[in-house]
């Protein structure tokens, strides 16, 4: 191919969140991470060209947003997701999580429930919770080995008064690709009981061969008009340190009371680097993406059948999209604290503990999918010797 994806890049002592923390965060500064979702590859060519040049410039003003940087996100949800997104609908946010946390605040209630489905990216819990709302859970089905969505009980919270909700599509930490029927029966249920719908689609670029992302707003003008998506360049090209990312709403009262919000908290400025990154990513970096879902498909596929082999017990969920791996260790019979010290006392790596992606997530660990196999597959070694003794 041409990227190399399985070279060794070496992060430590650049402050990297990843691989800088492991003494601090596990205690033991020789830990392999495979947690925080980063990955351990460089950019597209075409986005550090873009930053060089941009750095070139040598003044490094306030900025504005350019024409052309909407129309780079126009296009590419055009060509990838076959979604028509008018320029007008787009607005900058810092970050998706800003962009949930401003959501809950502006769309829902103190004391309002708001409907999220466990297990679930745990910065959901949150902006719900440090908004002084109410987590209204709605827990997924394990069937046929994979997530479903659960109608009835989501019908009886709506129902029952809850009117704003957050979904993650694709499903993050369970890797799913909510199929059209699934989303259009969930709509259906929004409609008819006045429900608004924050979509997280970070991970909409990343969807595994023989899948294909479904934007939740581009299913009907009804779904568009109640749905207001979070958006970002970031986990597809590997940029969440340049703090870029946006919003697409068609209705605009929803977009104008974002749009509000972020002036009165003056973060509506446009970032001096990120646009350039952005652009240049949506034009010119489609190959590279090719490339990298091969990758992350091929090691998906490589930890699967390891685990298989030398660590049955453990049964990952195969993810239809994004670069996480969700497993099973419930086999293991660890708590976890348990889970914690088979990671990082025993194993000497760093998975995300499930129980932070909610009650249903005890039990459970993520694994970074993201980097050259030969690191994932020492982290596989590690864990499976590690977790020996514990296999009955």
């Amino acid at each position: 191919m041409k990227y190399d994806f399985n070279r060794i890049i070496d992060r430590r002592n650049t402050r990297s969140y990843k691989w800088d923390q492991s003494e601090k965060l596990f205690g033991d500064k020789d830990i392999l991470p495979l947690w925080v979702a980063d990955m351990d590859f460089e950019s597209p060519p075409a986005v550090k060209e873009a930053i060089l040049r941009r750095v070139q410039e040598g003044i490094y003003g306030y900025s504005v947003t350019s024409d052309s940087y909407k129309s780079a996100i126009a296009g590419w949800y055009r060509r990838r997701h076959d979604w028509e997104i008018q320029k007008e609908w787009i607005t900058d946010s810092p970050g998706i999580v800003t962009s949930l946390s401003l959501s809950v605040e502006l769309f829902s209630n103190p004391g309002d429930q708001v409907i999220l489905q466990s297990p679930v990216y745990y910065p959901f819990y949150d902006v719900i919770r440090m908004n002084d709302r109410k987590v209204a859970s709605n827990p997924l089905k394990l069937e046929d080995g994979h997530y479903v969505m659960d109608y009835d009980q989501l019908e009886e919270l709506m129902s029952g008064g809850a009117k704003l909700m957050l979904l993650c599509n694709p499903h993050n930490p369970g890797g799913r690709v909510w199929g059209r029927e699934e989303l259009l029966r969930l709509g259906e249920l929004c409609l008819r009981y006045g429900v608004t719908v924050i979509s997280d689609e970070i991970h909409c670029d990343l969807a595994m061969p023989g899948h294909k992302h479904i934007p939740f707003a581009s299913l009907s003008e009804e779904l568009s008009d109640i749905t207001l998506t979070t958006l970002a360049a970031t986990k597809t090209f590997n940029l969440p340190g340049l703090q870029t990312s946006y919003i697409v709403a068609s209705n605009p009262e929803l977009r104008r009371k974002f749009e509000y919000k972020l002036k009165t908290l003056s973060l509506h400025m446009s970032a001096f680097f990120a646009p350039e990154a952005v652009e240049a990513a949506y034009n010119e970096g489609g190959e590279w993406l090719d490339q990298l879902i091969q990758h992350i498909s091929s090691n998906a596929e490589y930890a699967i059948g390891y685990l298989a082999e030398h660590l049955p017990q453990v049964k990952p969920m195969k993810p239809e999209a994004t670069y996480l791996l969700w497993m099973d260790c419930r086999e293991l019979g660890l708590d976890p604290e348990g889970l914690k010290k088979l990671m990082y006392r025993e194993a000497k790596v760093a998975f995300n503990e499930g129980s932070v992606f909610g009650t249903e997530g005890q039990g459970h660990l993520r694994i970074n999918l993201a980097c050259p196999r030969s690191i994932l597959a020492e982290a596989l070694e590690r864990f499976a010797q590690a977790a020996a003794p514990y296999v009955n």
